[in-house]
Parts: structure tokens; sequence; C-alpha cells
């Protein structure tokens, strides 16, 4: 949050100095029509999603929110679940840890075109880059033993539809349009005993919303300040426990099979918070 805070102070103080001189050198009609090529960069930070966990299907017939059971009959993951990857096999109600989901910077290309009428602003911008953000969740078992499911985004692309209101050369705007993106999911676990195989994994359509300020300080040259909420559905990513017939994973006699068991998260959607600055070079 202190690193979004200070880009957005920056940001601001650049179009307080940038709009003086901006008036006095702008004279076109429609100062915001034509192409433009650009960069955006700023700080991604997720909400907080505490509450999720993983979901167990024993019985493999794709339905989770099964129980898994020890041999006596107990629950195996009573020690509970955290917001986060383990840093122990112990739980944080049994006195381990959890790192927290990580926050981090972003940077993408973007290219669009703007048309101008009067004092509104229509126009299309298409955008590719990456943010290094992750977001993980673990389940801990009695053994004790920890199982972590880890995501992150490789890249993100979008084409986003953009629109509004220009007083002079600032532009006002919002922003919206559909995303594809590549999560990178993966998952690992303290037990040596089962064996686990994940599956599921590919690109992901989504959604992109926001809006900002831009600031012509030249005739062709513009910066700007910029928010954007991005989310993606991510509920296709299993793995599956094997491994020796009896282990709580693997134990047709209590309800489950011998085939393993899946895995999934709770939490089907990736979602996250964007602060950008803006440069844009238009033709």
């Amino acid at each position: 949050m202190r690193h979004m805070l200070t880009a957005a102070l920056a940001g601001t103080t650049l179009l307080a100095f940038a709009a003086p001189a901006a008036a006095q050198e702008m004279t076109e009609d429609r100062p915001f029509s034509g192409l433009y090529i650009g960069a955006a960069g700023g700080y991604d930070v997720q909400p907080n999603d505490v509450g999720s966990g993983i979901a167990f299907d024993r019985n493999l017939d794709g339905r989770f929110g099964d129980t898994v059971l020890t041999g006596t009959g107990a629950n195996a993951f009573a020690p509970g679940f955290c917001n986060g990857a383990a840093r122990t096999q112990l739980s944080p109600a049994n006195g381990g840890s959890c790192r927290n989901d990580k926050d981090g910077w972003a940077y993408y290309g973007r290219v669009g075109m703007d048309t101008q009428r009067g004092n509104i602003v229509v126009g299309v911008v298409g955008e590719f880059g990456k943010t290094e953000i992750s977001d993980n969740v673990t389940a801990f078992s009695s053994t004790p033993a920890s199982y972590v499911m880890y995501r992150n985004i490789d890249w993100e692309a979008s084409v986003r539809a953009r629109a509004g209101y220009a007083a002079g050369t600032t532009l006002f705007y919002g922003t919206f349009g559909p995303g594809y993106t590549r999560i990178d999911r993966s998952f690992a676990s303290t037990n040596t005993t089962n064996s686990f195989t994940g599956s599921g994994k590919r690109n992901q359509f989504g959604f992109l919303g926001g809006g900002g300020i831009e600031q012509k300080i030249t005739r062709n040259i513009s910066v700007g300040m910029e928010y954007m909420y991005h989310q993606y559905q991510d509920d296709d990513y299993r793995v599956r426990a094997g491994g020796p017939a009896g282990t709580p994973f693997t134990n047709a006699a209590n309800g489950g099979t011998t085939n393993g068991t899946d895995f999934r998260r709770t939490d089907d959607k990736f979602r996250w918070h964007s602060i950008r600055a803006t440069a844009a070079l238009r033709f």
C-alpha cells in the first residue's frame, strides 16, 4: 500500500506541473484524436481473501466438499487452512505460520486510438504485460503436513473500450473490456507418502474495468494516472493425491477410492487492483 500511495503522489505532482505547460503549448481543437503508443506501470494489490481453503473429492465423482478421514474416522484436515503459503508443516492454530499473498509491480505496453468530438472522447486500447502478484492457499493435515496451491500471472492481454470528457488538454475517462491471461498454477506438499499430479492448466478469459486522468504535456506526449480492476475465473485446476492404498487419500474402506482424492481451491476467482502511471506518444 505504501508503494501505491507513493506512486499516486508522484503522479499527482507530475500532472500539477504538466498542466500549465500543456495549456501554453496546446492549440489544436481535438488534442485527443488519433493513434498512440504508450506504456503503463505501477503497483498491484489483491483483495483480502481470508476464508479461502482447499476442497476435496474423495470418491472422484466430480463433487467437492468431502471430508478426508484418517484410519480412525477423524477429520484428517482438522488443523485447518490459511490464506497464503505455509512456512512450516504445522498450521497457525498449532503454532505454525503462513506467508501472506504477494502484491507486486506491474508493467504493460499499449497501443490505442481515440476520436474526439467536442469535449467527448471515445476510443479503444489494446494492452499486453505482466504483474508480479501471487495468490496461494494452504491446507494442513494432522500428520502433520502442509499442502499448498500456488497461482500467479505469466502475462495478461486486454482490448478495452475507452470513453471520457476532455477539459482542454486534460482527459477524464473510464475504460472496460475483456482480458485474456496465462495463470500459472502449481502445487507442493511436505507429504512424502502420497504422489500429487496437477491438471487443468490453461489460459483464462476475464474482464478489466477502471478509469483515469490523462494530461497532454506537449502536442504529441501525454502522461496520466489510472486505476484498474482485474478479474478472472479460476476454478478448473485439480491436483490428484494418489499412492499406496489405505492412506487417507486412497482409503476405499471409509468412502474414498484407491484411485485417489482430487483437490481444488475454494476461491474460484483471481482478482486484483492496479494503480498505474501512464505515458503515451500520440500521432
